[in-house]
């Protein structure tokens, strides 16, 4: 039996501690750059030159402004919450990968300008947490999808360079990066058998299977020999005598 530590679907302090101990650095960040007159925006990812590779691990930390850092606050809490709750045993491995991926991608394929921000991280938890649960068709993980699409189906526009402030690189990066790990990331998980599921099921000998023929049409009389097979059914009543009155006694 698995412990409560190793059930993926058990809530625990570290589903919500961790996405705040995520966002509460970010704005620690750039908190320093404001207090301190600090410009971090030279550790960000700088495309083909080895100086920037730095960015691979800095630049989710650092952002342009407070309209950046707001925009990923609550994406990064809530996307990061849900692989941690859904995907407890494999959190390291997608975070580290993630960020590392998305990096890497974003410097071979990006612009000649220091790419900063959370976001194609945000995009890697995003392309994840939708194609996993697409592929393992998993009934929980395959909710989380759509809830996901739902919320951030908007988000699919920037893998495009539609405006040339954002690093639409950064996020095909993250795309990518995600994309692959819902690919080759085995998930284990636990799914519910049903008895009417199990090899050994019979349907001629379940007492509900029995009222319905091969073709799934319901039997309103079942044959003498399997209606006597049957095991009786025990019915128990309740009687409450009505209080007489005036008029009865």
């Amino acid at each position: 039996m698995q412990s409560k530590k190793q059930h993926p679907f058990v809530f625990t302090p570290e589903v919500v501690l961790l996405p705040f101990l995520f966002v509460l650095l970010i704005w620690f960040v750039f908190w320093a750059e404001v207090r301190f007159g600090f410009r971090f925006n030279d550790y960000g990812v700088y495309p083909r030159s080895v100086i920037g590779l730095r960015g691979v691990l800095f630049s989710p930390f650092i952002h342009g402004s407070m309209r950046h850092l707001w925009n990923n606050t609550i994406p990064l809490f809530l996307l990061s919450a849900a692989v941690i709750y859904f995907y407890r045993s494999q959190r390291w491995t997608i975070f580290l990968i993630g960020l590392l991926g998305s990096g890497l991608i974003t410097w071979v394929i990006g612009r000649q300008a220091n790419h900063i921000g959370a976001s194609g991280f945000i995009y890697v938890l995003m392309s994840f947490i939708f194609f996993k649960g697409i592929i393992t068709k998993y009934y929980r993980f395959v909710a989380l999808s759509l809830v996901i699409m739902f919320l951030y189906g908007g988000m699919l526009w920037y893998l495009f360079p539609i405006e040339e402030k954002i690093s639409w690189e950064g996020h095909l990066g993250g795309f990518i990066t995600g994309f692959l790990l819902a690919v080759f990331l085995p998930v284990i998980y636990t799914k519910n058998v049903y008895e009417w599921e199990k090899e050994e099921f019979v349907p001629e000998e379940d007492p509900f299977m029995r009222h319905f023929d091969e073709n799934g049409n319901f039997i309103e009389t079942l044959p003498d020999e399997i209606e006597e097979s049957l095991p009786p059914i025990k019915v128990n009543y309740i009687y409450v005598e009505s209080p007489k009155t005036n008029e009865e006694e």
